[in-house]
């Protein structure tokens, strides 16, 4: 396996992971190819804030993602440059899960972020993830909350 940061060669892998990724969450109204235009337009207008990290097996095939969005924050006296990361849209193809690719991939972005200065590492989970962000040294926290949209 090989875990490297995506580029815009990577965006039709990407697209196709992360449509995949709602299939069952909401009906498409779009295809795929029609998605990585989108993506591609999105990612160009956003690569400042946004990465993505990307698992190979021995091919090209890209088989998994995870994505990491880095916040300015607030500047206060004696820091100026602050920032905090937020693990977003991690996705294993199904018949390759259990084998420590998402772990990988999560590491990657983590790592990533904490090169460039973010202050933290967060992470919204589904409940069945929990576990695998907590074997990776994630912690549940009373201080970070959040307000459901309407």
């Amino acid at each position: 396996m090989r875990i490297s940061q995506a580029d815009t060669d990577d965006i039709g892998g990407l697209a196709g992971l992360l449509w995949r990724d709602t299939l069952n969450e909401e009906p498409s109204r779009q295809c795929v190819d029609a998605f990585a235009v989108d993506l591609a337009q999105w990612w160009a207008a956003h690569q400042h804030s946004h990465a993505a990290f990307v698992a190979r097996l021995l091919g090209a095939e890209i088989v998994g993602m995870a994505w990491v969005a880095l916040l300015s924050r607030v500047p206060r006296p004696g820091a100026t440059s602050r920032l905090s990361a937020d693990i977003q849209s991690v996705f294993v193809m199904p018949e390759h899960r259990g084998q420590g690719i998402g772990s990988a991939l999560v590491e990657a972005a983590s790592e990533h972020a904490r090169r460039l200065g973010s202050l933290r590492v967060t992470v919204h989970s589904g409940r069945r993830a929990v576990p695998v962000y907590e074997r990776l040294g994630f912690e549940s926290s009373r201080q970070l909350l959040h307000r459901p949209g309407r």
